[in-house]
């Protein structure tokens, strides 16, 4: 079974540094993690722009809004009446709890913030865990439907794993480290997309030699079995 290590050695290889989370500070990328629920980020980047263009790209800003206000500019990003309800009670549990400034959070206890968050609404576990590894710069790596589906699929995992077992599988032998866990979820995102979808793609995937799953290409447009299985 292909290690932690490989996998990313490999996936580095393939794509290169992917610099994520998008975003100018660590409040717009809190915000990000909220709106990117059930949309495309390309949506998520529409919401953020018309924030700005409000300049409520703060925690004082968000509450500065109308609800209508507020529910107009999010709007592109979808189911944006709950969403600017998400919003508001991140802003102000930020404003309380950080003063308005994330990065003050860094050397706060990683368990504590992961249960203050859970404990607002609209943050489940994995908008927390974006927001503490990409907004707080906290060494938690984030756990997706991507994660455990190319996870399955390497054998790392069995069918229906908890949250911390996908976490340990994909984490173990490695350092606890913020950047590293940045790097690999984000190269992990890119593989999912390009090859390791719903339906998987596997011609020219990086990981063809390492994949049990590894479905040999189709000839003429024909379908497999074993995929259709899939």
């Amino acid at each position: 079974m292909i290690t932690p290590a490989r996998l990313y050695d490999i996936l580095l290889a393939a794509y290169g540094p992917q610099d994520w989370w998008p975003g100018d500070t660590p409040f717009e990328v809190a915000v990000g993690a909220v709106l990117t629920q059930n949309t495309a980020w390309s949506n998520v980047q529409k919401a953020i722009l018309a924030l700005k263009a409000r300049h409520a790209m703060t925690a004082d800003g968000i509450l500065a809004l109308s609800p209508a206000q507020l529910e107009a500019s999010i709007r592109p990003a979808g189911f944006y009446h709950v969403k600017a309800e998400y919003l508001r009670t991140l802003a102000v549990w930020i404003r309380q709890r950080a003063g308005g400034d994330l990065s003050s959070l860094a050397d706060e206890q990683t368990a504590l913030l992961r249960k203050e968050l859970l404990a607002l609404r609209g943050i489940g576990p994995e908008t927390a865990d974006s927001i503490l590894l990409y907004a707080i710069g906290k060494p938690v790596f984030v756990v997706d439907a991507y994660t455990q589906r190319i996870g399955t699929r390497l054998g790392m995992l069995q069918q229906r794993p908890a949250r911390d077992q996908v976490q340990q599988a994909f984490t173990r032998q490695l350092p606890q480290d913020a950047r590293l866990f940045n790097e690999f979820h984000a190269l992990l995102v890119h593989l999912a997309k390009d090859h390791c979808q719903a339906r998987p793609l596997c011609l020219g995937c990086p990981l063809g030699a390492d994949c049990p799953s590894n479905l040999k290409t189709p000839v003429h447009g024909a379908v497999t079995s074993r995929r259709r299985a899939l």
